[in-house]
């Protein structure tokens, strides 16, 4: 795949509202967050999320380990320096989103419940 290519499929899966807000909590978590936590957060069934996330794996943003019956999620490590220079812009507004900034402290409570 051409680096054009990769380019156009990074800005597509940029382009969908619950694909913004999985990476929203990605980039504000320090550790991998598992899909039960993002099901809770966002109140989506897991077949959506499960869906967007496949999606984020195929554009290489994310990556996935399984524990058991659960996968948990991260950014990917080796995504490229103009991925991360855009995700971190959409950090730096994120939370002045009402829907983000809901996102992210619903992912807080979810996440300290399960810990």
């Amino acid at each position: 795949m051409s680096e054009l290519q990769q380019s156009a499929q990074f800005f597509k899966a940029l382009s969908e509202p619950v694909r913004l807000r999985i990476l929203n909590l990605l980039l504000h978590s320090d550790a991998e967050i598992c899909v039960c936590a993002l099901i809770e957060a966002l109140d989506i069934p897991q077949s959506v999320i499960s869906r967007h996330l496949a999606y984020l794996r195929k554009a290489e943003l994310v990556q996935a380990r399984r524990e058991g019956v659960w996968m948990h999620y991260s950014l990917h490590a080796q995504m490229p320096t103009m991925y991360r220079s855009v995700l971190a812009e959409f950090k730096r507004g994120s939370l002045s989103e009402p829907q983000l900034k809901a996102d992210f402290d619903k992912i807080g409570c979810v996440l300290c419940v399960s810990a």
